[in-house]
């Protein structure tokens, strides 16, 4: 039996960061993310962290009013600052997690019962706006449950510990995610995955049934600087199709 099709969202902050690594123009994460909806991405994902690192504020206009007919997932803190912004440009999603400054990339998933209060307010807010909100969470039953509390409509499980895990344990964190799948549909939530998935990884998770979509960047853009953008999204999506059958 065939699944239902799945949702592939193409982070593109690395073609920033390349371009911030010479303080130029090039290369133009629009570009990237033009030639990304050419290969198959259903959706274009963007961090616009507190210190501008790679994206930047013209970098996120420039996407909201030149990336259509597919979903624009903003990252972002559940802050005041990221919350406005976000209301201002009105992307189709956002999601919330975790920032802090020294980390190279997202570390973990966001402490939703440590951060409930703040969270819960961002949701309201963004939910008020028009805007669906996904909260990036680790694959486990105590945020999944306080997840669900928060009003967002979506999660999105961390696969990293998946994807950083040895051969002995890879099978093992495989079934968390599954399991947390399956709590998200009692939950009442959508869920995505996301965070370490590459070309030898990826179908292992693309095959478990009930995801919403998939949430990949980095080893997409590594690839698409050796073979192209259009190339890398396009091998990618293909891993993904032939997963679900």
């Amino acid at each position: 039996m065939e699944m239902p099709g799945i949702v592939l969202g193409v982070n593109v902050d690395h073609v920033a960061t390349l371009r911030q690594a010479r303080g130029g123009t090039e290369p133009d994460p629009l570009m990237g993310a033009t030639l990304a909806i050419l290969g198959g991405a259903d959706g274009i994902t963007i961090h616009l962290r507190e210190d501008r690192r790679h994206i930047n504020d013209r970098d996120l206009k420039l996407m909201r009013e030149l990336v259509s007919g597919v979903e624009l997932n903003l990252e972002m803190a559940p802050v005041k600052e990221m919350v406005k912004i976000a209301l201002s440009v009105k992307p189709e999603m956002c999601t919330l997690v975790p920032e802090k400054r020294r980390e190279l990339t997202t570390e973990g998933g966001v402490d939703v019962k440590g951060e409930f209060k703040s969270l819960s307010e961002a949701v309201k807010k963004l939910n008020g706006g028009g805007i669906g909100v996904s909260l990036f969470i680790d694959p486990d039953k105590g945020s999944m449950e306080w997840a669900a509390k928060t009003g967002a409509q979506m999660v999105e499980l961390h696969t990293g510990y998946y994807a950083n895990a040895g051969q002995r344990d890879r099978q093992k964190e495989l079934e968390r995610v599954r399991a947390a799948i399956s709590l998200a549909g009692s939950a009442g939530l959508l869920v995505n995955a996301g965070h370490g998935l590459n070309y030898s990884n990826v179908q292992p998770v693309a095959a478990l049934p009930g995801l919403r979509g998939l949430y990949i960047g980095h080893s997409i853009v590594a690839r698409a600087v050796l073979s192209g953008m259009k190339e890398a999204v396009s091998q990618m999506k293909a891993l993904i199709l032939e997963a679900r059958g």
